[in-house]
């Protein structure tokens, strides 16, 4: 790719130049405020932005009652939504979403009504979001703006032929990515596949059924929760990490999410973690339990325990045995109370009976462990540099910076156009703000 032959100048320092023959333009002049009430509930289809795409909203009561739904706003395709809240905390997650179906979404978000080719638009502002260009602008603790407030930001916008193509490029180039990261991860999900029918054996049958009792090979030996765990009820301390704990990505340091967090004013209230804990949320525990490998903090809200003895093959066995839905599943009934949702604690599954493999049965799963964690390091690697690639790519075309007018643009399938995302986080971890 080449430059365009003839530039001016814009005298901003991030963007000094356009091609010459761009007009330079203010958010006002490209888009206008939209906000429709979902008078009467018009509309039941909740939307979110998560990660940079407008996604249907999974858990919809969690957290919400079918009345707030009246406060949403509606919200249309080739509409633009833009989070502006919380610009002081927050400077990791993508702030921008095109929507692509009718629905409606948290009236604290910005929504734009696009005068022309949307797509184009939302490549702008992605591209612009990426530069962090909405931080610093707005006022208060936690730097929230509107519309107000960027509605003179200018923009590059080539000609409408030329928007066209740019859009056909990035979009042909972003289908190209996601559908390489889809292979990797499909690849994933195949060896876990093969760990799992090795996992249960003959009665692989059962896994996606839930009959717990008849899960197991009546050879496996069969011992009490308590007498294979003990809970761990270590308070915290002040020179712990606080730590998150998903559905999607199961353990992990807050530091590292792109959600904000509430600080605990008291760390001794919380609960230490140590490396091969297992954890249960008392109310989102529909994924499971999760496994930590990392050392920590979390709310004293979670239930903590361990293995009485430690051991990395029984760690990692249990690991998979407490994602799968039979398990799940059988977590489910012995939930003792039903108040603010599901809850349950290590005390409610500590008499039940859990399937102990062979020692040959728990190394196999162990190697077949390793090697998706393997594979799961590789498409760390991999989906960051495809996405870092993915982004310079497309501030340098949306701003002008090279040329892909002359460039021919291969057939796609749209449908790889939709990336591969998990659960909002937000949605995992507000249930433990409210906890703390």
């Amino acid at each position: 790719m080449t430059p365009y032959p003839e530039y001016k100048a814009t005298n901003l320092p991030w963007l000094p130049q356009i091609p010459a023959h761009w007009d330079w333009l203010m958010l006002s002049q490209l888009t206008e405020e939209q906000y429709v009430k979902n008078i009467g509930y018009q509309e039941n289809n909740v939307l979110s932005l998560s990660y940079g795409n407008i996604i249907r909203k999974k858990n919809i009561y969690s957290g919400l009652s079918p009345q707030d739904f009246a406060t949403y706003q509606i919200i249309f395709p080739d509409n633009i939504i833009l989070r502006l809240t919380d610009l002081q905390n927050d400077h990791r997650s993508l702030r921008t979403g095109l929507v692509k179906e009718r629905g409606i979404i948290t009236s604290a978000y910005t929504c734009l009504k696009v005068h022309s080719n949307a797509s184009f638009v939302h490549y702008l502002l992605h591209a612009y979001d990426l530069r962090k260009v909405f931080y610093g602008m707005g006022g208060g603790v936690r730097q929230s703006i509107g519309f107000k407030d960027i509605r003179n930001l200018r923009f590059p916008v080539p000609p409408t032929n030329e928007q066209k193509q740019i859009v056909r490029y990035l979009d042909s180039m972003t289908a190209k990515i996601n559908k390489l990261i889809r292979a990797k991860k499909k690849q994933i999900a195949l060896k876990t596949e093969i760990l799992n029918i090795y996992l249960f054996s003959e009665n692989a049958s059962c896994l996606s059924l839930g009959y717990w009792d008849d899960l197991f090979p009546d050879t496996w030996h069969k011992e009490k929760a308590s007498r294979i765990f003990q809970e761990r009820n270590s308070k915290g301390f002040a020179d712990k990490e606080l730590l998150a704990v998903t559905q999607s990505k199961g353990v992990l340091y807050k530091k590292d999410c792109p959600q904000r967090f509430v600080q605990p004013a008291d760390f001794t209230k919380q609960k230490l973690v140590c490396p091969q804990d297992f954890i249960i949320s008392l109310r989102s525990f529909q994924g499971g339990i999760e496994t930590s490998f990392l050392e920590g903090l979390v709310s004293a809200a979670y239930s903590v325990f361990c293995l009485r003895k430690p051991s990395l093959l029984l760690t990692t066995y249990f690991e998979y045995l407490f994602k799968t839905p039979a398990f799940i599943s059988y977590l489910n009934t012995l939930v003792k109370d039903i108040r603010d949702g599901k809850k349950i604690s290590f005390t409610d599954f500590r008499e039940s009976l859990l399937p102990i493999p062979p020692m040959e049965h728990l190394e196999k799963i162990k190697k077949l462990s390793d090697e998706i964690n393997i594979l799961k390091k590789q498409l760390e690697k991999t989906t960051m540099f495809l996405n870092e690639y993915k982004n310079s790519l497309i501030a340098s075309v949306v701003t002008g910076q090279v040329d892909v007018r002359n460039i021919p643009v291969k057939e796609f399938d749209p449908a790889d156009l939709v990336p591969e995302t998990d659960d909002d986080p937000a949605e995992e971890e507000s249930t433990e703000e409210s906890e703390e």
